[in-house]
């Protein structure tokens, strides 16, 4: 018995000990680590806090894309989708609050709030409408919120391997009152702890980079762990998360949307190995996206053979939904013309 208590002592100490190192490393590494890139864009006040948004093509009075990025999604993963259309037309690409090179920001991270802050944003550098709203995984919804709020200003919309309103009722996603969801917030405020720490930039720096976009150019891909040098990033992720249900209720009640463009991207890439199950899901995700194109009665869903990122940071999968969006934007002007 003794042995055995001896034992577990030294197993305990251990243990604490190398959490002791581990977390003397992390905090090393956050003094005297690497420091952050400067931003691509610009840095906003809107207003207590500022958002960072970059913008590329000519101003004029024809309409600029809005890109709204997933949930933790900073707005360099769109590198490729702001090069292909730079010269066609305005591109805006921003960090929500907490995420990027954004400020991190007490205001809830409802839908109806990222919508406001962003509006504000557009206005605050000038921007004007109309806009054509791009909207990648819960940026899907959080561009419905955004159109339903603001009809007048949004002329198209594309959805970019989105999330759908019914995602837990029909996609398998867990419900708010489960353990499930309820161990997923608390893995990730769990996270933003040892992020502060400076333990996930230490560990993404000799293991990662974490959260590289496959297809981007090296430049973009070194800035990417400049998120993790602290638990900001996972913090602002965990608080968009905790309104997951409400952002897709939202969502779901902004369902009229006219005659305006409505182009649904699809990632299909499938591993080759996958069982049925995988395949039946996917042929559900297709499905349910392609609901998106009954938002409005010029509506269009394309597969794109990439993964839930994949779809935009690989150059060529970017090209295609470049292209197709010129043409939304050939298709606005001649209607505008022809007025």
């Amino acid at each position: 018995m003794k042995f055995f208590l001896k034992v577990l002592k030294w197993i305990g100490i251990s243990i604490s000990s190398l959490l002791v190192l581990i977390i003397m490393a992390g905090l090393a590494f956050r003094l005297f680590g690497p420091q952050q890139h400067p931003p691509l864009g610009e840095l906003i006040d809107i207003g207590g806090f500022k958002l960072h948004i970059n913008r590329t093509g000519e101003k004029n009075n024809q309409p600029t894309l809005v890109i709204e990025g997933g949930a933790g999604s900073s707005s360099e993963y769109y590198h490729w989708l702001s090069e292909g259309l730079k010269n066609h037309m305005r591109v805006v690409r921003y960090d929500r609050a907490g995420i990027g090179y954004s400020d991190a920001s007490n205001t809830s991270r409802d839908p109806e709030t990222i919508a406001r802050e962003l509006h504000t944003l557009l206005e605050k550098t000038g921007e004007a409408p109309p806009y054509i709203l791009a909207g990648h995984s819960m940026g899907g919804p959080y561009i419905r919120v955004f159109a339903q709020l603001y009809p007048s200003e949004v002329v198209g919309m594309v959805f970019l391997d989105a999330t759908h309103p019914e995602q837990v009722e029909r996609g398998g996603a867990p419900k708010k009152s489960s353990f499930k969801f309820k161990a997923v917030i608390g893995i990730y405020q769990a996270l933003a702890v040892l992020g502060d720490l400076g333990v996930i930039g230490l560990y993404d720096r000799f293991f990662g980079p974490t959260l590289a976009g496959k297809g981007l150019p090296d430049e973009i891909n070194q800035r990417i762990p400049d998120f993790l040098l602290n638990g900001k990033l996972v913090r602002a992720y965990t608080k968009e998360i905790e309104q997951y249900h409400y952002a897709l209720k939202q969502a779901g009640k902004a369902n009229q949307f006219g005659t305006i463009p409505i182009r649904v991207f699809t990632a299909v890439e499938l591993n080759k190995k996958a069982h049925k199950a995988a395949e039946k899901s996917l042929n559900k995700t297709i499905q349910m996206q392609k609901e998106y194109t009954q938002l409005s009665t010029n509506g269009k869903q394309l597969l794109i053979d990439g993964n839930h990122n994949s779809i935009f940071t690989r150059k060529e999968n970017a090209t295609i939904i470049c292209k197709e969006i010129i043409q939304v934007l050939e298709e606005l002007q001649s209607k505008s013309a022809s007025r």
